[in-house]
């Protein structure tokens, strides 16, 4: 199979011929000596508003319960977005200044010819992605996956997880097939049998399973990390003086957020999994146990050796072209983070 054929499949034509126009094209060709030799500015201006992601509602609800300071800008729109292929559309259409993705999505828009940077970097060391099978499967281990149907999905951290997995197993990809879907389709593509196994969150694997466990389903750990947890930014909002000084300010309280998360682990149990989720209690439990304790590095050079080895992965493979990835990294922003949280989050 080409692997260009995922661009059309899962993004659609226009995002194809972005991809594979290259960098040459669009966002990608503007101007981006802002980001690059100005300074943040030590001032949010007055009047300044930022649209953002907070996929679930999560963001709004560690910044209400932890109490944080008031933001020094206007949050004109929480919206309600997660998956980098969403991201990446919202990013083009000027409807999203600021998203929370994995460290896939920077690689997708760049091959799509799309010009972003990441701007804050919280290591995981811990899977956040376990791999279901659909009902009644006989697969036990990813050495199984062999000859089977894998919902894959390019753009997204879902995608890495699996590549890297197979790649554990010393699997290629000739011998599995992977269906182009993206993360809101697993669902429904287990259940109705087109795939044989897809990555799902830890925290959402739960619900799935509780439905169709009974029916034969099953969940197959796996220890392949997924390292970066982190913010980006349209090259174009990083321009903007007064976004970009914008989105400093946010980083700290993004920071300290999900520091709060992990240190009340029993009220956000109930407040966020329990509530708004429609999980039990114990599932909550069970997700929080599993939960990474939030690293923010005062230096990146482990997130950009990591990133590399995710694009070299995809290149590899056929998905993208080979590239230096330190090109995705706005180093104005390195420390914001570190500087925020306390030392035993740093290291």
């Amino acid at each position: 199979m080409h692997r260009r054929a995922f661009l059309t499949s899962v993004f659609g034509a226009s995002a194809a011929v972005a991809g594979l126009s290259g960098c040459a094209q669009g966002d990608a060709a503007a101007d981006t000596s802002g980001a690059a030799t100005k300074p943040l500015a030590a001032k949010v201006p007055a009047g300044t508003r930022l649209k953002i992601a907070s996929y679930l509602g999560q963001q709004q609800l560690q910044f209400r319960l932890a109490k944080l300071p008031e933001l020094p800008f206007t949050v004109s729109d929480w919206v309600n977005i997660g998956a980098g292929p969403d991201v990446i559309n919202a990013f083009r259409a000027k409807s999203l200044d600021l998203a929370n993705n994995a460290g896939i999505p920077p690689i997708q828009a760049h091959y799509q010819g799309y010009d972003a940077k990441i701007v804050a970097i919280d290591i995981t060391r811990k899977p956040n992605y376990l791999f279901a099978t659909k009902p009644g499967s006989d697969v036990r281990t990813v050495a199984d996956f062999k000859g089977r149907k894998l919902a894959f999905s390019q753009g997204q951290a879902q995608g890495v997880v699996l590549l890297r997995a197979l790649k554990k197993a010393g699997l290629a990809y000739d011998d599995v097939k992977l269906v182009p879907l993206t993360s809101n389709q697993f669902f429904t593509a287990l259940q109705s049998g087109q795939v044989d196994v897809a990555p799902l969150a830890i925290s959402q694997a739960p619900a799935y399973l509780k439905q169709y466990g009974p029916k034969g389903a099953r969940a197959i750990p796996t220890d392949v990390v997924d390292l970066l947890n982190l913010l980006w930014a349209p090259q174009s909002v990083l321009n903007d003086p007064a976004k970009a000084a914008a989105i400093a300010a946010y980083i700290p309280q993004w920071a300290k957020g999900q520091v709060w998360q992990y240190e009340h682990p029993d009220v956000w149990d109930e407040e966020f999994y329990v509530k708004t989720q429609n999980l039990t209690l114990a599932q909550a439990r069970g997700i929080t146990e599993l939960a990474n304790k939030p690293l923010f590095p005062p230096s990146w050079d482990e997130a950009i050796r990591w990133e590399q080895q995710t694009a070299d992965l995809l290149a590899e493979g056929g998905f993208v072209k080979k590239f230096d990835v330190s090109s995705l990294f706005d180093h104005r922003f390195e420390a914001i983070a570190a500087k925020a949280v306390p030392e035993e989050y740093r290291r």
